[in-house]
């Protein structure tokens, strides 16, 4: 009696926690319905997962242009600002003298010294020396193959070989290509067109003598000149804004201990000379600041002529430096005190080959004061190159570059009596 009523309760406890169980399982699932899929944490769809591993494994984007990059100035180094936003690596090519002179004509500034220029844009990680002009089969399966290249960019404009075919044929037609918006405004043969324009307007009793600043890079329609001999020359001009300026800029200042390093100059026709003397200036310090003058202060210092680009031209040029932290636009000739203290300068430095060198011997040295205040360095420059050795440069070959800038001609005016509006940056 008492063992069967045992085995009775413990069949009764077994069978309410069973329905409780039972309840508290279907309050769950009810809950659960209910709550939607916020409250059941869900694993990633297996594609998602696939990318993830794809994206971690995968290697950076790297993107090749190519060009002959003499004279260098701010309209290059926008299309390799533009040619790295397309990619996370940027490698270029940099044509060889020999090329240049088959296929455009002698180039002005050599081989060594076009590759200091190519090497200290900021939007360039590495650089392929002695390039060929043109894409052929071969280089460009060393490009795919050696130098893991992606893409081949160049700008809208139009590149013909001597021949009259596409330089960039084969890369369009392995679907390789991509293209960027060209820069307005400038380019060599417009600089060169600027320098044969001032080496006629010097050799002759010109009635006009404003500076080619003001001639060519005032805004007031596109000049062309012929000189007298029927070939008109087309020479370009720079509408300024601030987005070019942003773009350009680091976007970023100096720490509250940084060493401040101070350089000013006139930077005209940006060149190798330039580059490397920036080098050494940026190496003295944590922070480094140049002065770029006004045109009418390098008018008055240096002869009508000058300067060749005008402050906001050159302004670009400096800021496309990797050496240059920041630029002052209309830096004045005198560092004074004031100027000192507000931009917190720590040194005053310049280099030993300039067009100015004489300024120790003026009553109004513009480095006197900080000369007195022990905070002034004068650099050795590493390379013996100036604005007037470019221009020398092109008056010792004054018919090659004419003749040069007259082939280029027909190419330019048909580019932009057939340009249209092209998106890009």
């Amino acid at each position: 009696m008492e063992a069967g009523s045992g085995s009775s309760a413990c069949s009764a406890r077994t069978l309410a926690a069973c329905v409780i169980g039972g309840i508290v399982l279907g309050a769950s699932v009810l809950a659960l319905h209910h709550a939607g899929s916020a409250a059941i944490p869900s694993l990633p769809p297996l594609d998602a997962v696939r990318r993830r591993l794809r994206r971690r494994r995968h290697r950076p984007v790297r993107v090749y242009m190519d060009g002959c990059f003499d004279m260098m100035h701010y309209g290059h180094c926008n299309a390799l600002r533009q040619a790295r936003a397309l990619g996370d690596e940027l490698i270029v090519g940099v044509i060889s003298d020999d090329e240049i002179k088959a296929n455009k004509g002698p180039p002005v500034t050599p081989l060594h010294e076009r590759m200091i220029m190519v090497r200290a844009v900021k939007w360039v990680d590495d650089i392929i020396p002695d390039a060929p002009y043109a894409i052929t089969e071969e280089f460009m399966n060393k490009l795919f193959t050696e130098y893991n290249i992606d893409y081949i960019i160049h700008g809208d404009d139009p590149c013909l070989l001597p021949d009259g075919t596409d330089a960039y044929a084969l890369a369009k037609k392995a679907g390789r290509y991509k293209q960027i918006k060209r820069t307005e405004g400038v380019s060599t043969t417009d600089i060169v067109g600027r320098m044969l324009l001032c080496v006629r307007e010097r050799s002759s009793d010109a009635h006009n003598h404003s500076s080619l600043q003001r001639q060519f890079s005032s805004g007031h329609g596109q000049k062309v000149d012929d000189g007298g001999s029927g070939s008109g020359t087309r020479v370009s001009h720079f509408l300024p804004t601030s987005r070019r300026i942003v773009q350009f800029s680091n976007s970023r200042g100096p720490g509250p201990d940084s060493r401040i390093v101070y350089i000013d100059g006139a930077f005209d026709l940006f060149h190798a000379g330039h580059v490397e003397i920036l080098r050494l200036a940026r190496e003295l310090g944590d922070f480094l600041l140049v002065g770029i003058h006004t045109d009418q202060t390098i008018s008055s210092t240096r002869g009508r002529h000058r300067p060749i680009m005008n402050l906001h031209e050159r302004s670009l040029s400096v800021l496309a430096c990797r050496y240059v932290d920041e630029v002052i636009i209309g830096a004045p000739w005198d560092v004074s005190k004031d100027m000192i203290t507000t931009f917190n300068i720590s040194l005053v430095v310049h280099g030993t080959i300039a067009e100015n060198m004489d300024y120790a011997k003026d009553d109004s040295n513009p480095y006197a004061i900080p000369m007195a205040m022990g905070i002034y360095h004068r650099l050795e420059s590493p390379l013996d190159i100036t604005t007037s050795t470019i221009i020398r440069r092109i008056v010792a070959n004054h018919e090659a570059y004419q003749k040069r800038n007259e082939k280029k001609e027909a190419s330019e005016k048909k580019y932009y009596e057939g340009k249209s509006f092209v998106n890009g940056e």
